[in-house]
């Protein structure tokens, strides 16, 4: 079974050609995504919004220490 949908990998294929050309920018701040990671993240949140088949974000580790 494939990990992401059709939709998903077509998103992703173009915001990393967005990235490679440089023109890729972020959403809030509006800066330019100079990050490897920064613009995969971007690609999947992008393609999670276009209602595109992607596996959910890993819960995160640790929390308070006292």
């Amino acid at each position: 079974m494939a990990k992401y949908g059709k939709k998903a990998e077509e998103k992703i294929t173009k915001v990393m050609r967005e990235h490679k050309k440089g023109t890729l920018r972020s959403g809030g701040s509006g800066k330019k995504v100079t990050s490897r990671k920064q613009a995969v993240a971007i690609a999947i949140s992008e393609a999670r919004e276009a209602g595109a088949k992607v596996p959910k974000a890993p819960a995160k580790k640790g929390g308070k220490k006292r």
